[in-house]
C-alpha cells in the first residue's frame, strides 16, 4: 500500500469523481453531529478533502478558517476552483507537518487509505493537532482485528486498512481524547465514523 499510488489513482479519476459527487450529501449528517461538539473555535483542517468539498462548503458557511489537505494534485486543483476562500495543500498526512493546532479536524474516508503501519502515528498526529476541546471526526473499517483490503471504483484499484475499532478507541484515550460519538453508519457495510474530543 503506497500513498503515491493512491495519489495517482485519485488524479486519474478526479474529474469523474467531481461529477459523481458534486450534489451528494454523503457524510454531511456525521459532520453536522460533529459540529455540535465544537465550541467557539474556528480553525478547521479537512484531511483528504477531495475535489467536491462538501465539508469545506459547510464549514466556510459557518465561519471556519478552512484548510484542505489532499495527496492528489488534481483533486486540489478542482477544489481550489470551487472554494477560493479556503487554503489548500497537496501533501501526504503521514509526512506533512501540521502548521498549527485546530479546533476541528475531519478525515472522512481518507486515512483508511494509509498503510496499516501508518494508522497509529497518523491518528496520534491528528490528536496532537487538536487544540484543547478540539474535535476529531474520522472514518474507519469495523474490523475486529487490524487488516487491509482492496476495492475498486471509477475503474481504479484502491487499498484500505484499519486497526479495528477497539484499537482506535484505545489510541484515542491514550492521546487524551474521549469518544463523543461512534456509529456504524452504513450497515451492513463495515463503515464506522468516530467523533472524539481533546481534553
Amino acid at each position: 500500500m503506497d500513498p503515491r499510488h493512491t495519489a495517482q489513482q485519485y488524479d486519474a479519476i478526479a474529474t469523474w469523481w467531481l461529477q459523481q459527487m458534486k450534489d451528494t450529501t454523503y457524510g454531511v449528517a456525521a459532520l453536522e453531529r460533529t459540529l455540535t461538539f465544537v465550541g467557539t473555535g474556528r480553525h478547521a483542517l479537512d484531511v483528504g478533502c477531495g475535489c467536491e468539498g462538501r465539508f469545506l462548503r459547510i464549514l466556510l458557511e459557518r465561519g471556519f478558517d478552512c484548510t484542505g489537505l489532499d495527496i492528489s494534485q488534481e483533486m486540489i486543483t478542482l477544489a481550489k476552483q470551487r472554494y477560493p476562500e479556503a487554503s489548500f495543500v497537496v501533501g501526504d498526512i503521514c509526512g506533512w507537518p501540521l502548521p498549527r493546532r485546530y479546533d476541528l479536524i475531519t478525515a472522512w474516508d481518507s486515512t483508511f487509505h494509509l498503510p496499516l503501519e501508518s494508522q497509529e502515528p497518523v491518528l496520534l498526529k491528528l490528536c496532537e493537532g487538536l487544540l484543547p476541546d478540539g474535535v476529531l471526526l474520522f472514518t474507519c473499517g469495523d474490523g475486529k482485528e487490524p487488516g487491509s483490503i482492496q476495492g475498486e471504483f471509477g475503474g481504479k484499484r484502491f487499498e484500505y486498512s484499519s486497526l479495528g475499532v477497539v484499537e482506535f478507541i484505545r489510541l484515542l484515550h491514550h492521546a487524551g481524547c474521549r469518544i463523543q460519538h461512534l456509529e456504524r453508519d452504513q450497515y451492513p457495510l463495515n463503515h464506522v465514523y468516530i467523533v472524539a474530543k481533546k481534553l
